[in-house]
């Protein structure tokens, strides 16, 4: 598995304060909510990932 990147992320507390409601419902770490929020905005916006390579369909490796 690649590296995962590492940010700073400066969050006005109240919006951090929700995320971490939320990420406590969900059963996720605030990073892992965060991360959970940005894809599912990166694919309504027609710009989801691509899976890595090495998992790309017709891959025999």
């Amino acid at each position: 598995m690649p590296e995962r990147k590492k940010l700073l992320l400066r969050l006005d507390p109240q919006v951090y304060d929700a995320i971490a409601r939320w990420a406590a419902d969900d059963l996720r770490s605030v990073n892992g909510q965060i991360e959970y929020a940005l894809r599912a905005a990166l694919k309504a916006a027609g710009r989801a990932t691509r899976p890595p390579a090495a998992d790309a369909p017709g891959d025999d490796a």
